[in-house]
């Protein structure tokens, strides 16, 4: 290879490797010796920095391109670098193989070494449905209860600890109490010998193998230690131990590597994540240079100003302050509104404006903490004719555990609904299998009946096993008993039932897994969503015209997503909902992470607003309905900790953001003294703080102008404005007269929609 210029880049602005770049962009495309932390804002430009970094070390011929490992985090990610380094130095793009994600890296070296490990280098890697089915055999072979100790939390427990760079023999007496009371480290073992055993392994072994393999063959490690000449790694905060780990002994000899990321945007604890791999790049690599990229391309002034206000309460990060050259733009805007279907509407009103005023629907986005919150803006945007689209996730009622309650609904509602039954006879897992399934479709098929007037016929013979028999006929009679409450019931209180008394939620529970909590806690909402409808049929009518709403793909549409799912990307107008304690931050959050966990979401909030261009608008309610209760709602923190300059309040919360201020100053939270004063020290709020704090704020003078009743009076008396015989409009039956009151319930016969029977607060004088 030719000797490289003793100035491979120079500081020439003419460059076209550095042109356009600011002074800290360039700085970091030119200094490719030694370890570098590029400390990267959000919307600083640090993909072109890296990128243009990588395209210099090519072109300048300080490595070929086989010699440079460049890790990102997406297959997306890496694609995008390839296509934008390739327009930079051309064809040579091609010549990089070690150009990909952490796990088609260590793929990739696994395949050159399977052996070490005890594998062929043809070995297979299994997809999670493959890794359930081997788990449930080992723990059905070892006599363990799987709907006690499902396999999914096995699953959980084991990617736990690859991600940790774990080995069986590695667990500590907690780890091993993780699961089966004691077992864990004995099904790891069990289930990483069968691995081998056909030669086969998962996602996690990619990694952990690799490690294994450097740490204990000290050839090996030399031979990628002297072929990477240079080691460049993206969304380092998204790192976690195993990655983290593997990097540092491939880059500890030769200590050029460089690494991008923000540890403001670390976000993702809950999927291994560590900030405090980031924290410590400077210990890691005595000598480091750190490059801050703080001038923001995106957002306004005062965006920039709150977001870095926000961000400041952290104690746990290396520190930088955005700032832009842009001038003028919107205050953040943060309204407080009475209840969620009053903060959708808000959401759809303002939205609606926007789109007279010519804003583009594709530039508009809700961006909320929990998945359930979508719904509320999901039927708000169908009754009125919002397009909208779900990104990261299914639509509300597409998603499985919502599929499969409405399933047990429509064949309560309808018994000879084939499709809803044959969704749920097994779900959950009930020994009823495909032979079962069969007999019942050719019964069904025979007789010309249904599937389920199948099942009792053939509970009456000996088609199938005692046990299969009684399950199917106990799964029989519960349907008739919910048949029968149906008619006595509401909607909301059946389906609590049916899911109870199923085994569905206790399933759930079982698996003790994030994911499981999240699918819980949309159930819940969805049973929310149906105290709002007299009958079950009412309520099923609504949901087939929410699921016909497709639209086309083409066309323009409000973006509905997580706040998690948004990060990297960018909207001009965004909406934040649900900026109460409990929700943001989550109520799991405040009750069992402590400091780490409560900053965690501080940076999830900081991500949120930073991902808007132009205007944000942040919402809170002062009551929502948790399990069919109206429960007061306390303001979150993070409205407190905006600076009062940058924030424009509309709310019925008399004293506006001073309000804020003073419930969460430091008399009301004794949390925050230890914050600051020990912010190394990790502390718990427990549920008793929450609702002291609660208590106090719903104590206060100021406390609500003109709703100052509790929750059980609002429920209870009737409103003054609406009287027999009074013209009402509702957002779903629309207009029509009062025919009878008693307290807050209406009788009222709609002009379109017949007579039905609402609570007051669904409807508003006309």
């Amino acid at each position: 290879m030719p000797a490289a210029p003793a100035h491979p880049a120079g500081a020439d602005a003419s460059n076209p490797l550095i042109a356009g770049l600011n002074e800290p962009q360039r700085e970091a495309v030119l200094t490719t010796e030694g370890p570098v932390l590029m400390l990267a804002g959000a919307g600083t430009g640090k993909t072109s920095a890296l990128t243009r970094r990588l395209a210099s070390l090519v072109q300048n011929r300080l490595a070929w391109p086989s010699e440079i490992l460049c890790v990102t985090f997406t297959n997306k990610a890496a694609r995008e670098m390839r296509e934008r380094v390739g327009q930079l130095v051309g064809p040579a793009v091609e010549g990089m193989p070690w150009l990909g994600t952490f796990h088609a890296i260590a793929a990739k070296m696994l395949r050159r070494h399977a052996e070490l490990v005890g594998l062929e280098s043809n070995y297979t890697i299994i997809d999670t449905d493959d890794q359930l089915r081997l788990l449930k055999q080992l723990i059905q072979a070892e006599g363990i209860d799987e709907k006690r100790w499902p396999a999914k939390q096995l699953a959980g427990c084991i990617d736990r600890w690859k991600n940790r760079g774990l080995n069986p023999r590695d667990l500590d007496a907690r780890e091993n109490e993780a699961y089966a009371e004691g077992k864990g480290q004995h099904f790891y073992q069990m289930y990483q010998d069968r691995l081998k055993a056909v030669n086969a392994c998962d996602f996690g072994d990619l990694l952990l193998h690799m490690l294994n393999i450097l740490r204990e063959h000290r050839d090996v490690l030399e031979q990628y230690q002297q072929r990477f000449k240079y080691v460049m790694v993206d969304e380092y905060q998204d790192t976690n131990q195993v990655q983290y780990l593997w990097l540092r002994l491939i880059a500890q000899h030769r200590r050029n590597i460089c690494v991008v990321g923000d540890d403001d945007q670390s976000i993702y604890s809950w999927r291994g994540a560590e900030v405090a791999n980031i924290l410590r790049f400077e210990k890691d690599f005595p000598g480091a240079k750190v490059i801050r990229l703080e001038q923001n391309y995106r957002s306004t002034p005062q965006i920039l100003a709150a977001a870095s206000s926000l961000i400041d309460e952290n104690t746990q990060r290396l520190g930088k302050t955005l700032w832009t050259e842009r001038h003028g733009g919107d205050k953040l805007h943060v309204v407080g509104v009475w209840d969620a279907p009053e903060e959708a509407r808000r959401v759809g009103d303002e939205i609606e404006r926007l789109e007279r005023e010519g804003a583009p629907l594709d530039q508009i986005a809700i961006l909320v903490r929990a998945q359930y919150q979508t719904r509320e803006f999901e039927d708000r945007f169908i009754s009125i004719g919002m397009k909208y689209r779900i990104v990261g996730g299914f639509r509300f009622y597409e998603r499985a555990e919502i599929r499969d309650a409405l399933a047990y609904l429509r064949v309560i509602a309808q018994p000879a609904d084939d499709l809803a039954f044959e969704r749920i006879y097994n779900t959950p897992k009930r020994g009823l299998g495909a032979k079962a399934l069969e007999k019942l479709h050719l019964l069904a098929r025979r007789r010309g009946i249904p599937l389920a007037k199948a099942a009792l016929e053939i509970c009456d013979t000996d088609e199938l096993p005692a046990r299969a028999r009684n399950t199917l006929l106990s799964l029989m009679r519960d349907f008739a008993r919910w048949r029968d409450m149906a008619k006595e019931e509401g909607p909301a209180d059946l389906i609590r039932t049916a899911l109870d008394e199923s085994g569905y939620t206790d399933a759930l529970q079982a698996e003790r897994t994030p994911e499981a909590s999240g699918r819980l806690e949309n159930l819940v909402e969805l049973a929310r969503a149906m105290e709002e409808y007299d009958s079950l049929g009412d309520f099923l009518e609504h949901v087939s015209l929410v699921m016909d709403n497709d639209a086309r793909d083409d066309e323009e549409k409000v973006t509905i997503m997580t706040m998690h799912a948004a990060k990297g990307l960018e909207f001009d107008n965004v909406f934040l909902p649900g900026w109460e304690d409990g929700v943001f931050p989550s109520q799991r959050a405040l009750d069992e992470g402590g400091l780490a966990s409560l900053e965690e979401e501080r940076r999830l909030a900081y991500v949120a607003i930073t991902r808007a261009r132009r205007k944000c608008t942040i919402l809170h309610a002062a009551n929502r309905r948790i399990y069919g209760q109206w429960t007061s709602s306390i303001p979150s923190r993070f409205i407190a900790e905006l600076p009062e300059d940058q924030v424009e309040s509309e709310t019925t919360l008399s004293g506006g953001a001073s309000l804020w201020r003073a419930q969460w100053s430091e008399h009301a939270d004794p949390f925050a003294d230890v914050a600051r004063t020990q912010p190394g020290r990790t502390v718990t709020r427990g549920p008793g703080w929450q609702r002291a704090a609660q208590r106090e704020f719903e104590t206060s003078p100021q406390r609500v102008k003109e709703t100052t009743r509790s929750a059980a009076s609002f429920a209870s008396k009737p409103r003054t404005d609406i009287a027999v015989g009074g013209r009402v409009f509702h957002e779903k039956f629309g207009y029509g007269t009062v025919a009878s009151q008693e307290g807050n319930k209406l009788e009222i016969e709609f002009e379109k929609s017949g007579n039905k029977r609402v609570l007051d607060s669904f409807v508003k004088p006309a």
